[in-house]
């Protein structure tokens, strides 16, 4: 295999395991708003539905959206819950490690393994977190008319976005409270801007650190050793290059 190929290949197993790492997340989400909700029904279960739309937005198969639904209906598996750590990584970076798992021993055992053993340090709770502000994000895999989208979202009843250029080329990212992220997305929805978008809640930092290249590779070491962990939901950073 040559070196474009073997590249090519690398890539394509970080998307697949991206997908699986994204379908079994919103599987416990799902499985943990019926639970937590009593009913199966969307219609009867707000955060149901807001689980569901956050499936389809981030392209988890029907499939797995009803199996996940249906598994939680038997009552037959166990109980999930969020948790969050915070740590500190090299340069004067901080990380917020999102869990969502039904064995919070394990979890918690995991991430400190994963932090310490590549000389981060777990932090006192609330010492990181007040650096950062929730958010909802979307994700729009195209530019955005930013008149088009202020008329939408006035009509949608969202207050307060914010809208800036994605990390990739010709992507738009858009931060909202985080109670008025699925209308959002209805309202870019009616733009016809949806296809490929994603919608999560997430992390934002208040204070963005610069770090030099090598404790930017430090860090990522911690970043992807975390995100590889299965109770492990998503790792949020204060690092702005």
């Amino acid at each position: 295999m040559g070196r474009a190929a073997a590249v090519r290949a690398a890539t394509k197993n970080k998307t697949d395991a991206k997908k699986a790492k994204t379908n079994a997340v919103y599987g416990k989400k799902l499985i943990m708003a019926v639970k937590q909700g009593g009913s199966p029904d969307p219609k009867a279960n707000k955060a149901l539905a807001d689980v569901i739309k956050g499936a389809k937005a981030n392209s988890v198969p029907v499939d797995n959206i009803n199996r996940a639904i249906k598994k939680a209906s038997e009552g037959n598996v166990g109980d999930f819950k969020e948790a969050t750590f915070e740590a500190y990584g090299f340069g004067g970076v901080s990380l917020i490690i999102n869990v969502l798992t039904d064995n919070n021993n394990r979890a918690t055992s995991d991430v400190r393994t994963a932090v310490n053993k590549r000389d981060g340090k777990i932090a006192e709770s609330g010492s990181v977190l007040f650096m950062y502000d929730r958010k909802g994000m979307i994700e729009v895999q195209q530019d955005l008319d930013e008149e088009a989208v202020l008329e939408a979202a006035i009509e949608a009843g969202c207050d307060d976005y914010e809208l800036s250029a994605g990390d990739v080329e010709g992507t738009t990212i858009l931060y909202t409270d985080p109670s008025e992220v699925s209308m959002m997305f209805e309202a870019l929805k009616s733009l016809g801007c949806d296809a490929g978008a994603k919608m999560s809640l997430t992390y934002v930092t208040k204070a963005p650190v610069e770090c030099s290249d090598e404790d930017f590779d430090k860090n990522m070491d911690i970043i992807e050793a975390l995100e590889d962990l299965d109770d492990v939901d998503s790792v949020e950073h204060n690092m702005s290059n």
